[in-house]
């Protein structure tokens, strides 16, 4: 018998004072079997960073076609396409190709050193593709805040964000590698 996902329900309250934008998000992620509580954290934090009320999660995990995160304009083209790991350069391109902005968020530390290192080159012609890195210390901390109901606080300011659940607080400061053309 396949197992099922795990669903966790968060409340977040988002301030990015960045792009002026206040919102309350109660959010339900489920979580795939395979996948890790960071990988679902990281998941939790690409909403925060690019909240909007048209961003929304798709299967994922369990759906090669689509991506982690994916943002549709109200006319149905994909305005934003989010991608968590080190993903295959072909689909990349693809996905560059149905969205007006792709974003892959790295968080594997050592790995995603080396998947940069081997794809930085060849991702540098994508001109809608802005890459993320993560910090592996910051992301462990992230996980800490996982409950299967979570209250979350989200402030982002200047590149910086904080996240927290009224006990504990996480700072993350995400290093840009690639910025798109029109960023």
């Amino acid at each position: 018998m396949a197992l099922k996902a795990t669903v966790f329900k968060a409340q977040v309250q988002i301030s990015d004072l960045d792009r002026h934008y206040y919102e309350s998000h109660a959010l339900t992620l489920a979580r795939h079997p395979s996948e890790t509580d960071a990988r679902m954290m990281v998941r939790l934090l690409a909403f925060c960073l690019f909240a909007d009320p048209q961003l929304a999660f798709t299967k994922g995990l369990s759906t090669d076609a689509e991506p982690d995160l994916w943002q549709h304009s109200l006319s149905g083209e994909i305005e934003r396409w989010i991608e968590l790991g080190q993903p295959e350069e072909r689909r990349l391109r693809q996905a560059c190709g149905r969205a007006r902005e792709v974003v892959v968020i790295n968080y594997a530390g050592r790995s995603a050193e080396l998947w940069w290192q081997q794809n930085a080159a060849n991702l540098a012609r994508l001109r809608n593709l802005r890459v993320l890195n993560l910090d592996a210390d910051a992301v462990a901390a992230l996980t800490g805040l996982v409950a299967r109901s979570m209250d979350l606080q989200c402030t982002l300011d200047g590149g910086q964000v904080w996240i927290g659940n009224g006990q504990s607080t996480v700072e993350l400061t995400p290093s840009v590698r690639q910025a798109p053309d029109h960023a």
